[in-house]
This record gives structure tokens, C-alpha cells and sequence, in this order.
């Protein structure tokens, strides 16, 4: 019988609608994290009905209806997410981005190009400050 013990990787949604990054972005972080992906409002809407989730990486720029920003201030709404750990990542980097990503209720933003050591660190403290775990 195996006794190691078994990792905790707690459950991570990454809304992205750029194939590429969503797979560099997977590739990195299911070292730590269990991944699921999102593309659009559509197929956020889906991941949070069937799946609860620990934290959420969030693009600002997505495809359809809904901007990240606008998923972020329904997760905010929400019960369940409304003191989830959110991390923003976006390739806009002016100062009125980062303010509008913070108003909208976003725990850290993070801007591209970024580091995949960066994201990671990132994403892991704010995970540990907000939940009061630690995963390392």
C-alpha cells in the first residue's frame, strides 16, 4: 500500500479564450492546481454549475457577451464565490485596467507578458491569504 501522502490541489478555473494561453497556462499550473477551462461567458456559466471551484484565474478580454470583469462582479454576487481568491491576468496594462479589475472585486491583477514562475507565486498567495491554507 502506497503511504505517501496524497497532494492537495485544490480546484482552479482559468477563464481564458486564447487557445495557446490556455495551454501554457494548464501546462504550468496543474503542478499545483487541478485545472479546468473556460472560454466564454457560455461555457463559464456551465463549469460553475457542475463544478466548485477554489480559486479563478480571469482574462479581461473574452469572446461573446461578457468581458472577464463582468464574470468577476457576478462571481462577487455571488454566495458561494463572493470571498473566492480571484487573480486578473491581462495584456492591459493601463492604470484605468487595473483600476476598473480591482472596482470589479479581483484580488490581484497581473499583467502580460508575465513570468510563469510570477503567476504561480501570485496565485499561490493570494490563494494562501485568502482561504487561510497553504499550499507551497
Amino acid at each position: 500500500m502506497n503511504s505517501e501522502p496524497i497532494e492537495y490541489k485544490p480546484k482552479l478555473l482559468v477563464i481564458e479564450d486564447n487557445l495557446e494561453n490556455q495551454r501554457l497556462i494548464e501546462t504550468y499550473l496543474k503542478r499545483k492546481f487541478e485545472i479546468s477551462i473556460c472560454d466564454s461567458e457560455e461555457t463559464f456559466n456551465e463549469q460553475i454549475g457542475k463544478n466548485k471551484f477554489e480559486v479563478f484565474l480571469v482574462d479581461i478580454s473574452l469572446r461573446g457577451q461578457k468581458d472577464g470583469l463582468q464574470l468577476v462582479k457576478e462571481l462577487r454576487q455571488s454566495e458561494l464565490y463572493s470571498e473566492a481568491p480571484i487573480i486578473c491576468i491581462s495584456a492591459h496594462v493601463f492604470p484605468q485596467d487595473k483600476k476598473n479589475a480591482f472596482e470589479a472585486g479581483v484580488d490581484e491583477f497581473l499583467s502580460r507578458p508575465i513570468r510563469n514562475e510570477d503567476m504561480m507565486a501570485a496565485i499561490i498567495n493570494v490563494f494562501n491569504r485568502k482561504t487561510k491554507r497553504n499550499i507551497s
